[in-house]
């Protein structure tokens, strides 16, 4: 079934329910909580169509009037923390822009300009972030480090979003990271930012292993106490290092994501036509953010793709993991709540959180956001303790 055939009672967000949807989380939730009400109001009334273009258009005048004024201000000296914070909401502004991923090439555009934006406030923030850049089969792979302010040799958190939250998107993460005496390292998965592979190719699985080579050989952190956080459609590598790199990592997290349930026709056809509410533009973006991360455009496509790397036919999961914390909501409609039992009911003993009440990732109204992260990063700062 290609997504244009979706079934009878299938539809996307119209223009005006985008523009009242967007408007109920700007300043508030994921994704959008760092947008000012101002800005979101400006674009909300200058877009007249849903065109993917004119979206990034309008978003990436607001953060190229940010940038500019960041640079001014950079002329006259002003000071390093006002400065990042200016290009941040240049940063967030064109972000949203490529939101959720940047699937036509003003959206492309979009998202280039945002990682120039996102540079230019990191150069001034506070701990230092480091651009890692390491040789990875002929390609290169970049991720973020930093370390918590007294800590020496600190253990590391490597940590990574989903088809849609990339690196530049987990300062929060990194600061409870930091806060807790972890470093952070905050990496794209395949098929999303900054990463050369694509979500199924058969490299994928060693751009993680490349980064836990490379921590060993630093002398600023303790490359041999790592442990992984992947979220959402990111979750499913967490979960698989858990078992392919046991050796290798203290604790996996697997926050919001699919192992094999969530690649079954029977939960992934629903969610690409008449699910994925929780998308902003609905159900169709979710297909098309995640079939850029898998190179393919339609249903039958992702499904063909996706289909091997179940966990349970790849014949993983009664396999010894290393410690795996599983955190999701029950009412996620991304990723089933199922494959968090899976994974419990395999193999050796393993944790979980699961919120009865709340969303993808969790997200539960009426609790705040941060709740999540302090609970996932206080589970890891005890497995990286042993």
């Amino acid at each position: 079934m290609n997504i244009q055939d979706q079934p009878k009672g299938s539809r996307e967000r119209t223009l005006d329910e985008v523009k009242a949807e967007f408007m109920r989380r700007a300043g508030k939730l994921n994704p959008f909580e760092d947008i000012k009400r101002e800005d979101a109001e400006a674009v909300m009334a200058a877009l007249k169509n849903l065109d993917k273009d004119h979206w990034a258009e309008e978003w990436s005048k607001i953060g190229h009037t940010y940038e500019a004024k960041g640079d001014a201000a950079a002329k006259t000296g002003t000071a390093g923390k006002e400065l990042a914070e200016i290009y941040m909401h240049a940063f967030d502004a064109c972000r949203v822009g490529r939101y959720p991923s940047p699937t036509s090439p003003g959206k492309l555009k979009a998202y280039r300009d945002s990682l120039r934006m996102f540079r230019k406030a990191a150069k001034h923030f506070d701990p230092p972030l480091e651009i890692i850049e390491i040789p990875f089969e002929g390609k290169t792979l970049v991720g973020y480090l930093q370390k918590p302010p007294g800590v020496s040799k600190p253990p590391v958190v490597l940590h990574w979003g989903g088809v849609d939250g990339w690196k530049e998107d987990r300062l929060k993460i990194a600061k409870a990271a930091m806060n807790a005496g972890l470093a952070s390292l905050t990496i794209d998965m395949p098929g999303s930012g900054e990463n050369p592979v694509l979500y199924g190719d058969p490299s994928a699985e060693r751009t993680y292993l490349t980064w836990l080579d490379h921590l060993p050989g630093r002398a600023d952190v303790d490359g041999n106490r790592v442990a992984v956080w992947g979220g959402s459609f990111g979750g499913y590598w967490a979960a698989r290092l858990a078992f392919t790199a046991a050796d290798r990592i203290k604790g996996a997290v697997f926050h919001g994501g699919n192992v094999h349930y969530g690649f079954q026709p029977e939960w992934l056809v629903p969610a690409f036509t008449t699910g994925g509410a929780t998308y902003l533009f609905g159900a169709q973006s979710l297909l098309d953010a995640r079939g850029r991360a898998m190179g393919v455009k339609t249903v039958e496509e992702f499904l063909a793709a996706v289909a091997p790397l179940s966990l349970k036919t790849m014949g993983l999961l009664d396999k010894k993991s290393a410690p795996l914390l599983g955190v999701n909501g029950k009412l996620d409609d991304q990723a089933p709540i199922a494959d968090v039992y899976l994974l419990l009911e395999h193999g050796n003993p393993k944790s979980a959180r699961v919120y009865p009440e709340g969303h993808h990732m969790g997200r539960t109204p009426g609790q705040h956001p941060d709740e999540i992260a302090s609970t996932i990063v206080g589970w890891l700062k005890e497995q990286l303790a042993r």
